[in-house]
């Protein structure tokens, strides 16, 4: 399982790339492997959207499960990764890459604090693991 440094990541499994004030948000590594096959995602939010922590920004399904992605930040939508309705499964085979969801800018970066380094996020999952 990979857990890349310089990411922020929530205990509901999203990681944030911080770009500035901007950031980039996408679901872990160890999502995507709780998961299994991804093979349908629909994002719930467009660009200029105004989102809270802990709205919803995607709908995740696989052939184990469905789940629910919730923003770890709040901000504004710049971007959304629109390859994700035509090619669901990037999000098993490149998480932290073409497989990110959305692109917004920080309302509010002292919500960062309340996430977790790779560190910490990987402990948190072995704990989780038991």
């Amino acid at each position: 399982m990979s857990t890349p440094e310089g990411l922020k990541y929530a205990k509901t499994d999203e990681w944030v790339k911080v770009e500035g004030n901007e950031a980039l948000v996408g679901i872990s590594d160890y999502a995507q492997e709780q998961l299994s096959d991804v093979v349908y995602v629909e994002l719930t939010v467009e660009e200029d959207d105004q989102v809270a922590k802990g709205d919803a920004v995607a709908t995740v399904e696989s052939v184990k499960a469905a789940a629910d992605v919730n923003f770890p930040v709040s901000g504004k939508i710049v971007a959304v990764n629109e390859a994700l309705a035509d090619n669901p499964e990037v999000l098993n085979s490149d998480p932290y890459g073409a497989g990110w969801l959305v692109k917004l800018t920080l309302d509010d970066p002292s919500e960062l604090d309340d996430l977790m380094d790779a560190e910490a996020y990987e402990a948190y999952n072995q704990e989780r693991e038991g």
